[in-house]
């Protein structure tokens, strides 16, 4: 594996993007939901929901746990697979960093059992969730960057203008 993974910074719709794998800030019910995971599974059609109700039929009957990542289909998304990892809740009474740094391993580790080169990455957590985007965005980045990966190229994909000058000065 290397090291050498290139961090890009996109502005934009993690649905358009062309990747190998799109990350999918899911619920853990992997049966859809708001923000990211409602969009994801609206773009890539029926085929997602599937395989996640099959894993939850199988393996996952619980849900997924916070921190853990699985893959599906891709369904019809311009991308090969969708992995879904479950971000922590923000609290201000206890530290879940080390929750929040798991999904961006956990997800890097299942792509590279997948062979992704490419894969975009939204802003977990920072939504619905209430994660800080400056320290959710000082967290990925911190954790893609020290991941030992075969992945080429990580795409940090953001919704709005506040949300790119925020992850900016982490990948200058």
């Amino acid at each position: 594996m290397t090291t050498l993974t290139t961090l890009t910074l996109v502005e934009g719709d993690i649905t358009e993007q062309s990747v190998d794998a799109i990350v999918n800030a899911a619920n853990s019910s992997l049966l859809g939901g708001g923000g990211v995971d409602g969009a994801i599974h609206r773009r890539g059609g029926p085929a997602i929901l599937a395989e996640c109700r099959a894993l939850r039929a199988s393996h996952y009957g619980k849900g997924l746990a916070t921190g853990q990542a699985v893959a599906t289909t891709a369904g019809d998304l311009d991308a090969r697979w969708v992995i879904h990892t479950v971000g922590p809740v923000h609290s201000t009474t206890e530290d879940r960093s080390a929750l929040l740094a798991s999904c961006y391993r956990e997800s890097l580790r299942v792509a590279d059992q997948l062979g992704a080169r490419t894969v975009a990455f939204p802003a977990i957590s920072t939504g619905i969730f209430g994660w800080p985007m400056d320290d959710g965005a000082r967290i990925a980045v911190e954790t893609v960057r020290a991941m030992d990966t075969a992945v080429t190229e990580v795409r940090f994909v953001v919704f709005d203008d506040r949300a790119y000058a925020t992850f900016a000065p982490y990948l200058a």
